[in-house]
């Protein structure tokens, strides 16, 4: 297993997807500021810090807890971008490339849980 939180992909990918996710909220209209460019840029935001803090945690059960959330905020940011596709902020071909990148993160983040889970006892 990896020795550090930077070491997983599950955690480079979600770094990568995060930074595509502010690029694209900023063709949002001004107007959303504080509304929906907000929470889809935060919920992201916690897919990375999340892996992060669990990897700094003492216990297996401590890392999948904080996966979890994780995948739950990687689901929030995927619902939140189908109400912006909806709403026209963001283009149908720009949203296609980020829920392809979210569902492979989300993909990685379930192995993840199985291997820490089959994984001895730390």
């Amino acid at each position: 297993m990896a020795d550090s939180f930077r070491d997983l992909l599950v955690w480079q990918k979600a770094m990568i997807l995060v930074t595509d996710v502010y690029r694209a909220t900023e063709e949002f209209p001004s107007r959303e500021m504080y509304g929906l460019t907000n929470q889809v840029r935060r919920s992201p935001v916690s897919v990375p810090s999340n892996v992060a803090e669990g990897k700094g945690r003492l216990s297996k059960k401590e890392f999948i807890q904080f996966l979890g959330t994780a995948r739950g905020s990687l689901c929030e940011m995927q619902t939140q971008l189908e109400i912006a596709r909806n709403l026209g902020y963001v283009q149908t071909e720009h949203f296609e490339q980020l829920d392809v990148q979210s569902r492979e993160v989300g993909r990685i983040i379930n192995g993840l849980i199985k291997a820490v889970r089959a994984s001895p006892a730390s």
